[in-house]
């Protein structure tokens, strides 16, 4: 349970997955949730989730001349936006060589480029008020890195540089900000909402053949419920310091652990290479 009390709060990508479990458990809790679809049809089954407090809003992340009129018309329905979770995105799957630029243009493009946009143009309804909380789902990905996936994580280590970044110049405004960080999760992101690359090079058999086999065989057997991943999330809003970082799942809390561990390993490895290149001193 948050600590908000009838918060307006915008979601992108509410059809299906995270989006969708963390609108559901802001509308038990007697929130406003303005959530962005992509369909008329979906736009109506979110709203009959809930009449009155689920609203639908017909969003294009690519379209970026639409998102600041889009931001714009949840103020002036709603009076404020109390907060922004950026959701919307989907996964591509492919060897760095074997797929097309046209695709990471388009990866970008959701991932990245769309969701900057709706926050740059939120930011300064919550400056207004000096108060205000940003949540954007990048994933473990945008911390540790698998391979056949090189795209997705591109998008999402863009996305944690920037709002990392963003949390620390917005935080004197009373804005807060936080990166959600999810492993594996029973959520069609694996399924339907993943853009496979052609394979065309023999020589990366023996790498993507297995990831393609054992990503489509556990799609669906995630270790991770979007329902309490909606919940987790919920519970920190509200919070004075709520985390900047929340890794969700014992699969990506053991990665990224590992990642934190292989990386200190590796500086103190090097360390007398990466302290050499500082300037001479002449003297005491």
């Amino acid at each position: 349970m948050s600590k908000l009390n009838n918060a307006v709060i915008v979601v992108t990508g509410v059809s299906t997955g995270l989006g969708r479990a963390f609108a559901e458990a802001a509308l038990a809790e007697g929130h406003q949730v303005i959530g962005t679809v992509r369909s008329e049809e979906a736009r109506a089954a979110f709203e009959a989730l809930l009449p009155g407090r689920a609203h639908g809003r017909i969003l294009e992340m690519t379209d970026i001349d639409a998102i600041a009129p889009f931001a714009s018309g949840v103020q002036r329905d709603f009076e404020r936006i109390d907060v922004l979770v950026n959701n919307a995105g989907y996964g591509h799957e492919g060897a760095v060589e074997e797929s097309p630029l046209s695709e990471l243009r388009h990866q970008m493009e959701v991932n990245f480029f769309g969701t900057v946009a709706l926050t740059q143009a939120v930011l300064p309804l919550m400056r207004a008020r000096r108060k205000g909380h940003i949540l954007t789902v990048t994933s473990m990905g945008g911390i540790v890195t698998l391979p056949g996936i090189a795209f997705y994580h591109a998008s999402k280590f863009a996305l944690e540089g920037l709002f990392e970044s963003l949390g620390k110049e917005v935080r004197d405004f009373g804005i807060k900000v936080t990166s959600i960080e999810p492993g594996g999760f029973r959520t069609d992101w694996a399924g339907r909402s993943m853009v496979r690359s052609e394979r065309h090079i023999e020589a990366y058999d023996a790498v993507m053949a297995p990831i393609r086999a054992t990503r489509r065989a556990r799609h669906g057997n995630q270790i991770g419920d979007p329902a309490k991943a909606g919940q987790a999330m919920l519970s920190i809003l509200g919070e004075e310091n709520p985390p900047a970082h929340l890794v969700l799942g014992t699969d990506a809390l053991a990665l990224v652990r590992e990642k934190l561990t292989s990386l200190e390993k590796e500086l103190k490895t090097w360390e007398a290479l990466s302290a050499s290149t500082d300037v001479d001193r002449k003297g005491p």
